[in-house]
Parts: structure tokens; C-alpha cells; sequence
């Protein structure tokens, strides 16, 4: 079993294959945290706790003359505001008679096999034989308020879930100011590296490695969603951890809105880990009887350095949190019209780009914005979604045949979230909008947000998309959303619950998005906020795949790519080859480096095939080959970071292994050619080491052994941002 309760100590231990978690009921009833770490079996680790008379950290009543009693340091399970820990809290909230007190203490505990849904949220799942989970119930005994801990056990994938429900028992309202869904402390610990994935619109993701200090150090949103600016995912590890050495801690927070993650070194050098929804703007009542649900983390510990981490989320996502059909299944390689043509498209000229990208082997033309209400630009028409027929002469339904007659898919781009003023939809509803009534409210790319957490919004989108569906063969819906949240207020709800807005938005999305995917499982659905500014695995419960950046300068996204694969599988990040220069940077780079680096991902591309030369479209059905061909080796094989682009100034590389281990692909790009340049020499990772590999094409044959300790020398390269790709196949 991976879940233990030991009666007589009150002592909770959670096993993964290589971790240990530990817990106990202490004194007077509080939940202390003993251990998170390296797998630790037959040991109980209360020892490790240290009782002291501290100055200024006062006691519990219940202590009476015990000083050495103090939330103040000990190691908590889930520390709350107000009760003497002065430390970041979990739980903050406001009792019926104005208090902030909060006393939580156990009452009971379940464990089962199998893992429960968390109402309204996405969250990861399994079956009885892949997940154990434990409920601990803790209580306050004046005011009556319940506080479930919840804990689900991914034994192999050395994960451990967590999330929070809060119970309003009591006669009362509570007034909920902060719930946090993982509290984690660390005894005797302040030399871990914080590891954080910063950004901006069109570079997301970038890793930042900084060591952690005495006080808080956050990362957060409050821009409404997870944000391009920062990511819901972060590490907690050694300072000298590398890919394949040191302890490892990461933290997937699976929600879409505000968050928060925040880690603190206390006055005894200890440090606390805390992450949730962020407290800023929020404030949810909870009346006699109601429950809050928080979000769920995803906890994932790895002894052997960032690379297995990593490969842990990966299979994760791919299997716990990807959804339906397409969470394995093959998918299409697409091309959008996007940078081939913005908004100045019609049928036609559609029908041509499809017909040309056919003869390729390309499967998928994506329709982006442009196809709706009037809409020329991005100044009116979000919102009316209904085809423009002046510009789809004929219909949406003639062009989508005519697409399919040449053996292609079909897709469309919708921003449901968003209306401009110039639309009938904003005329006819105005008061749909997330806008203070006595203000006229800020707009961003000249578009209002609606009000998700409205029924009758979700209703019309709803009932609009579906009435596109029903129209035409479409099998792909892009999902995108270009702005973030202001002027936050929702005139459906009272003052005293403006509070609760972020979150029911939040809701909303999941709501409207569990009914079309549930409704729609032939639909392949991808995320997209201005790129990657949702990016988190809450959206991946719903679209398997999320457009990474609008960033495709391939040099861009070399980083772009390495810092979303901490946390998120190669199979989630919408990756295309686009014209040059390219729009976004002005860089040139050759098609073959642009194939390679889009390669990692799901493939597309973003270009008019009406401008291509022949040579050009030769060069793309070599790379849609090789993509198909190794398709499964890179969405699911494991994925390896040969190189830190942040160290290594001259090339970048990457590998990937199929699941089998018959197949490796090995990827490199040249960032910067140099004259009499060294040798380069990679070192491979994940191979046999007494098996022997041929390099497809050639006679040459290594031993695994040799592959990952003296490596491959990479014949000499020149030009600008060359690249290569090296495939070996196992040699029986």
C-alpha cells in the first residue's frame, strides 16, 4: 500500500517508488509535517522534531505552561492566520463575529483506492490500481469550520497530490480571505535553489534559478490567468542539482486564474512552501452548509536531478490530466493561415493553401481569425460568431468540403472569453462584460472580456459554437484569449461578493469548456492566450495541446521550448515553421533549422504555400515525413536536455527515446558558428549502455556506453544557425 496509518502514533506515511511523505497527529491535536524526501521505509520520523522556548512565538492555550509548544516553528501540515504562526498561512478567513481566529485541529481521516473528482475543477485521475488517496479532516471546535487535506498517490510516477475543501459547519458566514492548496515545510532546510519560468508576451517560460533567502520570495499572477509573465510551475532544489544529480521538488499548480507560489525561510533557517490561488482580489463567502473547493498541485520528487523530473510530469500530463481521444492518439500535422495571410483571406484562397499543403503530406488546414461578424481587423466583430459570407462566398460548409475533398481536416479559430464595442453581441448586451458599472473600464487589443461566471453568457457561446460545429466538418477548434482581466466586477453578483469574481471566471471557462469537449470527442482542441499565456495543466485537462508562443523564430524558441519542458510534455506544446523573416523578430533562418526546432512539438506550420518555391515545398514534405515517422519517439518517448541554452552559447541540443528504446533522435542547432571552431561533442542520455546503436543511414555503430560517456563528435558546421538531426536505431 502506498498509504499508511499507524493507529498507536497517529503517524501518516505516504511511498512513492522513491519518496516518502510523513505526517503526524502531534500534540493537542495538530496535524505536524515530519518528512518529504528520499524513501525512507520502516522508520518513524518524529525524532526529527525539536521543541525549544523560543522568544515571541507564543503558545496554544491548550500548551498552558509548555513553551516549547509553538505553531511559531514547528513543521505544520497546513498552517492557518492568526493562531500564532506568523509564517505565510494556508488558510485565512473571517468568522461570522469579525474574528480571523482559526483553530485546526484532527477529527478524522479516510483512505481509499482510487482518487475523487474535485466539483467544477479539473484535476488528475487514475484508476483504483494507479492512485491511493487520503482524506484528513481537521476541525475547528468553536466555530465548526472543516478543512479536508487531500492527498492522492501516483506510486510510480513518484507523485503526490494535493488540494483543499474548506466546510462551513457553523451557524454563521465565513468570509474566506486566502485558501491555499499545498502547505509544505521543510525542517532544518534553507539551501534549496528556487526554480521560476518568467516571460512576456512572445517569450514565455524562461528559466530563472535564483537561491532562496531569509523572508518570502513569490512568484504569482493577477492578471486573471496563469499569464505569459509567469508560469504555475516551479522547483524546489538542491543548489547543485543538475539533469541527471540532486534532489528535486516541483509543483504544478492545475488551475488557469491567479496563483500564487511562495517560499519562505524562517527565523530557525527552515523553509515553507506554499501555493494556491492568489489571495489578491479574492474573497469567497461561504453561507452555513457551503464548501470551497480549491485547485489541485501536483507534487512530483525526483533523487536524480531535473531531467527525471521532468520525464515524471511528462508522463503525468500525458496520462493523468490529457483527456479522450487525443491524449495518445495521432494528431494531424496542420497548417493555419495566420502569417500567411492575417485577415486578408477569402474561400479561395484558402481552398488553394489547403490544396498545396495536401500534395505534402500536410493533414489539417486551421482557419484563424477573420471568418466572423465583421471583422477585417481586430477593432470589431469578437463576438459575433457567425460566418461571414462575404468573405466565405458560399459558406462555411463549401469551403470545409472542398478542404476534405483533398484529403485534409479541418479547423477554426474562436476567442469565445472576449467582444470588441463594434459588435452586435456588445450592442445587444453591453452588461455582459466584466466592467464596474460607473466606470467605462479599460480595454486592451480594443476588447472587453465577458463575464464567464454568467450562465446566460455560457449559454450563447455555447449554443454559437455548437452551431458552427453543427455546420461543417470541423475537426479542431484553436481557443484563444488576448487579453488579461481589469475592472473585475460582475453585476450578476452583490458587492459582498465581488470578491468571488477571478474565480467563478475561472469556473465558468471550465464549465463551458468540460460540456463542448465532453459533447464534441472527435474535436481536437488547443489552447492559446496570445500564445503561451495559458499555458498550465489545468487548460491541458480540457485541450491536450496549447500553442507554446506566437513567438516561432526558432532561435526565440529554442528557450521558449527548454523552459516549458520542465514542466509540460512535448506532446502539449503547439510548435510551427513560419515565413522569413520572421514576423515576430526579423531573423533570418534556414527551413531546415526551423523544421528541426518546430519539430519538437506539434508540427504545423504557418506559412502561404502560394509563396513557396518548389524547392521549398520539397524540403516540407521531407520534414512532414520524418515527423510522421518519429512521431511517437517524440511526443512519447522521454525527452532528455542535452544542453542549457542559457550556458552554452555555441549549440543548443536535445534528444528524445522512444518508449520502446529502439529509437533516438538527437537534435541540434547552432547558435552561434565561429572560425577553427572546438569539436563538438555531445554526450546522449537514456540509452543502454552494453546495447549497440547504428546511426540510421551510415555504418557506424556505439555502444550505449560509449554514446553517454565519451559522447558524439558532430561533424564541423557552418553558416547561420544550422541545424541537424541524428537518428539511431537500436543494432541487434
Amino acid at each position: 500500500m502506498a498509504i499508511l496509518y499507524h493507529e498507536q502514533t497517529k503517524i501518516f506515511t505516504m511511498h512513492t517508488k522513491n519518496s516518502t511523505y510523513q505526517m503526524q497527529v502531534g500534540a493537542y491535536g495538530y496535524l505536524l509535517h515530519l518528512y518529504y524526501g528520499s524513501k525512507i521505509e520502516g522508520q518513524e520520523l518524529t525524532y526529527l522534531l525539536q521543541y525549544n522556548d523560543r522568544g515571541f512565538s507564543s503558545n496554544p492555550a491548550e500548551a498552558y505552561k509548555d513553551r516549547t509548544f509553538s505553531l511559531d516553528f514547528l513543521p505544520q501540515e497546513y498552517s492557518v492566520f492568526g493562531m500564532g504562526d506568523y509564517r505565510e498561512s494556508g488558510l485565512q478567513l473571517q468568522n461570522t463575529d469579525g474574528s480571523f481566529d482559526v483553530q485546526l485541529t484532527y477529527k478524522s481521516h479516510e483512505i481509499y483506492q482510487g482518487k475523487r473528482r474535485l466539483e467544477g475543477l479539473p484535476a488528475s485521475y487514475g484508476t483504483e490500481k494507479e492512485v491511493e488517496s487520503l482524506v484528513i479532516t481537521l476541525q475547528d471546535e468553536v466555530t465548526k469550520v472543516e478543512v479536508d487535506l487531500l492527498y492522492s498517490v501516483f506510486e510510480e510516477l513518484d507523485t503526490i497530490t494535493r488540494s483543499v475543501q474548506v466546510r462551513n459547519k457553523g451557524i454563521g458566514t465565513i468570509t474566506l480571505e486566502k485558501v491555499m492548496s499545498c502547505c509544505l515545510d521543510f525542517m532544518n532546510r534553507c539551501d534549496f535553489d528556487y526554480m521560476t519560468f518568467y516571460g512576456k508576451h512572445t517569450l514565455e517560460r524562461q528559466v530563472e534559478r535564483t537561491p532562496i533567502r531569509h523572508g518570502k520570495m513569490s512568484v504569482e499572477s493577477v492578471r486573471g490567468c496563469s499569464s505569459h509573465q509567469q508560469n504555475p510551475f516551479v522547483i524546489l532544489c538542491d543548489q547543485d542539482a543538475n539533469e541527471m544529480h540532486g534532489e528535486c521538488y516541483g509543483f504544478s499548480f492545475v488551475y488557469s486564474g491567479n496563483f500564487k507560489a511562495t517560499v519562505e525561510v524562517d527565523q530557525i533557517h527552515q523553509t515553507r512552501f506554499v501555493m494556491g490561488i492568489h489571495d489578491t482580489g479574492f474573497c469567497f463567502t461561504l453561507e452555513p452548509g457551503e464548501a470551497f473547493v480549491a485547485p489541485e498541485v501536483m507534487m512530483v520528487y525526483s533523487e536524480q536531478g531535473l531531467g527525471a523530473l521532468s520525464r515524471n510530469y511528462h508522463t503525468l500530463i500525458q496520462e493523468h490530466i490529457c483527456r479522450g481521444k487525443f491524449k495518445k492518439a495521432r494528431r494531424p500535422v496542420l497548417i493555419n493561415n495566420w502569417e500567411g495571410t492575417y485577415f486578408d483571406f477569402t474561400a479561395e484562397k484558402l481552398a488553394s493553401i489547403a490544396k498545396d499543403a495536401s500534395k505534402l503530406g500536410i493533414e489539417m488546414l486551421v482557419m484563424d481569425d477573420g471568418w466572423f461578424g465583421v471583422r477585417n481587423d481586430d477593432y470589431s466583430g469578437l463576438g459575433d460568431w457567425f460566418v461571414n459570407t462575404n468573405k466565405l462566398q458560399g459558406g462555411l460548409s463549401k469551403l470545409v468540403e472542398e478542404v476534405n475533398s483533398y484529403g485534409m481536416k479541418f479547423g477554426i479559430w474562436f476567442e469565445p472569453e472576449m467582444v470588441n464595442e463594434d459588435s452586435d453581441l456588445y450592442r445587444t448586451h453591453p452588461d455582459w462584460c466584466l466592467k464596474t458599472p460607473t466606470r467605462e473600464g479599460n480595454r486592451s487589443r480594443f476588447q472587453y472580456v465577458l463575464d464567464m461566471s454568467r450562465e446566460e453568457v455560457r449559454t450563447y457561446l455555447y449554443e454559437r459554437i455548437t452551431a458552427i460545429l453543427k455546420e461543417a466538418n470541423i475537426e479542431y477548434i484553436k481557443w484563444d484569449m488576448n487579453r488579461h482581466l481589469t475592472n473585475v466586477y460582475s453585476i450578476s453578483l452583490p458587492a459582498n461578493r465581488q470578491g468571488e469574481v477571478y474565480h467563478r471566471y475561472v469556473l465558468g471557462l471550465y464549465d463551458l469548456l468540460e460540456r463542448l469537449t465532453t459533447e464534441n470527442p472527435h474535436v481536437l482542441f488547443e489552447g492559446c492566450s496570445g500564445g503561451g499565456g495559458r499555458f498550465d495543466a489545468g487548460m491541458l485537462y480540457y485541450s491536450p495541446q496549447i500553442w507554446t508562443s506566437d513567438n516561432t523564430d526558432p532561435i526565440d524558441r529554442l528557450r521558449i521550448q527548454y523552459g516549458t519542458s520542465f514542466g509540460y510534455p512535448i506532446s502539449s506544446m503547439g510548435s510551427h515553421v513560419s515565413a522569413i523573416p520572421n514576423h515576430q523578430t526579423g531573423r533570418v533562418t534556414p527551413l531546415h533549422t526551423r523544421g528541426v526546432v518546430a519539430m519538437s512539438g506539434t508540427f504545423g506550420y504557418e506559412l502561404d504555400m502560394n509563396k513557396m518555391t518548389e524547392e521549398e515545398k520539397e524540403e516540407i514534405k521531407e520534414q512532414v515525413a520524418m515527423y510522421k515517422k518519429y512521431y511517437n519517439t517524440i511526443n512519447y518517448g522521454a525527452y532528455y536536455r542535452l544542453t542549457n541554452p542559457y550556458s552554452s552559447e555555441r549549440f543548443v541540443a536535445w534528444e528524445f527515446v522512444s518508449e520502446d528504446g529502439k529509437n533516438v533522435l538527437v537534435n541540434f542547432v547552432l547558435t552561434k558558428p565561429e572560425h577553427n571552431p572546438p569539436i563538438i561533442n555531445i554526450k546522449l542520455q537514456g540509452l543502454e549502455r552494453n546495447k549497440r546503436y547504428r546511426v540510421a543511414g551510415t555504418e557506424e555503430v556505439y555502444t550505449g556506453a560509449a554514446l553517454m560517456n565519451a559522447g558524439y563528435h558532430l561533424k564541423e558546421q557552418f553558416g547561420d544557425y544550422t541545424a541537424v538531426q541524428i537518428a539511431l536505431e537500436l543494432y541487434e
